[in-house]
């Protein structure tokens, strides 16, 4: 058994993942078997992208919410004893021209160096994470929408093709500045957008063969929590719940069309989402009319069990 401590840093948060991993075979790394055993999972939302697609750099009071919560993590990662500690930053800082800055704080709080990955490599943690646990050699499409980017891969026991694109819910937020509520010229643009971005992911990933759509982070696991009702973000019911394309459509048009003071009244709702979460249904919901998916399987286990994974 060994203690690990994952941090996945995007471009809308930032979560981190101590946990115990026993590898049950020779094997170790994302193909091993085995199973990770949760001390403590937690997410800070602090907009790293901020302003990324229009400047092309990290805002120096963006990098310093992520400093002040590597600082928070660092103190659980040591009182925890974690043994291996993996940083894994994905799409805000493959954009910033100023991600040294970035990097150097990391090193500086946590000890360890942030490692920008690549979209594709994004796509495989995701993936991993997601599936390791779903019984059977199931048929996936593993969907991840991010702050600032979106991974498809498709696979069943291993990823067998996987692409990143420059949709999500930040991205498209900052991009198009929609209304309270959207307009529908705000909504066809963002829409515009995403349809692009979707004929670009399907000329490496085949969206349209019969699979299990699975949908991981804040945007999907939100919507599984106003489908199923709740009063208070519960993981165990949001893990694997199914929620029907009709449902995702419902949802959707209710964000888009509401005032942020009805979509602040929504208990499930984290405050860092709340002017982000429009942009965030749209995506998956032209993900699931281009798939012609009638559900998606929600997962609340994803890059960083993918990431926690691949140290085990």
């Amino acid at each position: 058994m060994t203690r690990v401590a994952a941090i996945d840093c995007g471009t809308n948060s930032i979560r981190l993942l101590v946990a115990d991993a026993t590898v049950s075979d020779s094997a170790s790394g994302a193909g091993a078997t085995g199973e990770i055993t949760d001390l403590d999972r937690r997410m800070t939302i602090v907009r790293l992208g901020q302003g990324v697609d229009r400047t092309g750099r990290l805002a120096p009071e963006a990098l310093e919410r992520t400093f002040a919560a590597c600082r928070e993590y660092a103190a659980v990662i040591k009182e925890l004893g974690a043994e291996r500690i993996r940083f894994v930053a994905t799409s805000a800082s493959r954009d910033a021209e100023n991600r040294d800055e970035f990097v150097r704080g990391v090193l500086e709080i946590l000890g360890v160096e942030p490692e920008v990955i690549s979209g594709d490599q994004e796509a495989e943690f995701s993936f991993v994470g997601a599936t390791k646990e779903l019984s059977g050699d199931g048929d996936y499409l593993v969907v991840d929408i991010g702050g600032g980017s979106t991974e498809f891969v498709v696979g069943s026991t291993g990823v067998e093709a996987a692409r990143s694109v420059d949709i999500g819910c930040v991205r498209m937020t900052e991009r198009h500045h929609p209304g309270d509520p959207a307009t529908p010229e705000q909504i066809a643009a963002i829409r515009a957008d995403i349809e692009a971005a979707l004929d670009l992911a399907e000329r490496t990933v085949p969206l349209r063969e019969p699979r299990t759509l699975v949908g991981l982070a804040g945007s999907v696991t939100t919507i599984a929590a106003i489908s199923l009702g709740l009063t208070g973000y519960d993981s165990a019911a949001i893990h694997h719940s199914r929620i029907s394309h009709e449902e995702v459509a419902a949802i959707t048009a209710r964000l888009l069309a509401s005032t942020h003071e009805e979509r602040t009244a929504i208990p499930v709702l984290h405050p860092g989402r709340i002017d982000v979460i429009g942009a965030g249904a749209l995506v998956l919901l032209a993900i699931m009319e281009r798939t012609g998916a009638r559900e998606v399987v929600v997962s609340e286990h994803d890059i960083l069990d993918g990431i926690a994974w691949s140290i085990a």
